[in-house]
């Protein structure tokens, strides 16, 4: 191999003469003098964010709710997208429309495989994953592992064994998560909350969680029928997939017909229980633990299920009762509090609660300086490396809550949680529904 180095003594013949070199001193040292204009903006004057303090970020499967995510982000100043990695041709090619729109050029990278993405993009500070729910918690270690914070939407994680990996691996790499449950960091919601966890309902004793009113609990083991697969350009099937086990192709999955589908879904519990356990664990304190008890219910969604947790506090989950989505209610000894989605304030047992709900939100955003802003919240603690309000931790226990709930449905039968070991006691078929199989090579 020739080595590039410049050898010392260097005659005419392999380098330049001393006359040249003169020249092109001179030359160099009046280009010196010569006026340097640089843009203001790369300076980050005129109100721009100089490149030194931008987040660059990418999208992992940007679909219908990835889209709004995306475009909640890309008005912030200091974020700028530079890629779009999906299995599905149609939706690289309209996310990356999108990002080119926002800045103006045709630059934004597309990839199809997320481990080529992942491999190459180290100039990357963080990624947005809007995949179905299979892909969530892989997705979000292997970015981790790659050096990237994480911006996953929920349901996050398929088991309890994927949560605390999350949890372990954003440690283990120093890396910043956020799970997307917004309602925490909405001002309505934030009041809410507040008004149960500082005592203004006195002693909190229920919780109501808002669950989907469509699909089940219990969800369907078979698949599909199969189709010819598309070119793997248009769609990677063997992606798309991921770690869940090998179904035939069909078109109606890639459409969101996933959805109700034991091997792709988290239930109807999942879907807005991700929230709504989130917010409620929120109000009484309870974020850095689990339910331990849970209630079966005989009916298909697990509507009226009870879980109690270890301070006495139930929980219930409900399918009906507000007029919005991702409703919660807080019940307490002196009063209460709901709030769904489309209120435009909380309803309250008394109206002197609400007197106080500007100051609670205020005194909230002063003791933890948080925005009202969920993706604003992220890009502040990638930045200052603080745990975002919907952390990994947060993540896990608020769905550990979720799957736990699931399994009693699953089982048919009443079970005890030990948040602590995470693990159900004196229930073996439980304890082997914490985990779920993953296909090669998508392994964690």
């Amino acid at each position: 191999m020739t080595d590039s180095r410049p050898t010392r003594g260097m005659t005419k013949d392999a380098g330049l003469t001393r006359r040249q070199c003169l020249g092109t001193t001179a030359a160099a040292g009046a280009a010196a003098l010569l006026p340097t204009i640089i843009p203001a903006r790369a300076l980050g004057r005129d109100g721009a964010v100089a490149p030194s303090e931008r987040i660059t970020m990418a999208g992992i499967g940007i679909g219908s709710r990835g889209e709004h995510d995306l475009k909640w982000m890309l008005p912030e100043k200091d974020v700028h997208f530079v890629a779009i990695c999906d299995a599905r041709k149609e939706r690289r090619e309209a996310v990356k429309a999108i990002i080119d729109r926002k800045n103006g050029n045709s630059d934004c990278k597309m990839y199809r495989d997320m481990r080529e993405f992942l491999a190459t993009r180290a100039d990357i500070d963080g990624v947005l994953i809007a995949t179905g729910d299979r892909w969530h918690s892989t997705a979000a270690i292997m970015a981790m592992r790659a050096g990237k914070d994480v911006y996953s939407e929920k349901p996050s994680c398929m088991t309890i064994a994927e949560g605390r990996a999350v949890v372990q691996t954003a440690r283990r790499y120093g890396r910043i998560y956020q799970t997307g449950t917004q309602r925490l960091s909405e001002a309505n919601f934030v009041a809410a909350i507040e008004m149960a966890r500082t005592g203004k309902l006195g002693h909190v004793h229920t919780v109501r969680a808002h669950i989907a009113p469509w699909d089940a609990a219990e969800m369907s083991h078979s698949w599909l029928p199969g189709e010819p697969e598309p070119p793997k350009e248009e769609v990677d099937w063997d992606e798309w997939l991921g770690p869940c086990p090998w179904r035939p192709y069909n078109s109606a999955y890639i459409k969101g017909g996933w959805r109700g589908h034991y091997d792709f879904h988290t239930s109807c519990i999942g879907e807005w229980g991700a929230h709504t356990f989130a917010q409620g664990q929120a109000g009484i304190d309870a974020l850095n633990t689990s339910a331990v008890e849970y209630g079966y219910v005989n009916n298909p969604t697990g509507d009226g299920m009870v879980v109690k947790f270890a301070n006495g506090v139930k929980m219930i989950l409900q399918k009906e009762g507000w007029h919005g989505s991702c409703g919660m209610k807080f019940e307490g000894t002196e009063g209460w509090v709901t709030i769904a989605d489309g209120y435009d304030k909380p309803e309250v047992s008394s109206p002197s609660l609400l007197a106080e709900a500007d100051k609670l939100v205020a005194d909230y955003s002063e003791r933890t300086g948080r925005p009202m802003n969920h993706v604003r919240n992220f890009f502040d603690c990638v930045k200052s490396r603080k745990l975002t309000v919907a952390n990994a931790e947060v993540m896990h226990r608020t769905m550990s809550t979720v799957h736990a709930a699931n399994i009693s449905m699953w089982l048919k039968r009443d079970m005890v949680y030990d948040p602590v070991k995470e693990e159900f006691l004196n229930d073996e078929a439980a304890n082997r529904l914490r985990t779920r199989a993953q296909r090669e090579p998508w392994i964690i």
